[in-house]
């Protein structure tokens, strides 16, 4: 089976991207959550905000899925 990376309909806190994330590389989605908000205040927060931005709109829901 391929892995897919799509935004997490279970584990949302916003769009679901770093559940998403979390998902496709197996990690827990509450450490990348963490390193998001400490990457955000290292990189003067624009940069990730816009990167989160377009996943939203990029990236597809878990549900929208169609194998």
């Amino acid at each position: 089976m391929q892995k897919r990376l799509f935004r997490t309909v279970h584990d949302r806190k916003l769009a679901g991207v770093c559940g998403g994330l979390a998902t496709y590389f197996g990690i827990d989605p509450s450490l990348v959550r963490v390193l998001f908000i400490i990457l955000f205040f290292l990189t003067a927060g624009f940069p990730l905000l816009l990167g989160y931005i377009a996943a939203a709109f990029v990236i597809p829901n878990e549900g929208d899925i169609v194998d």
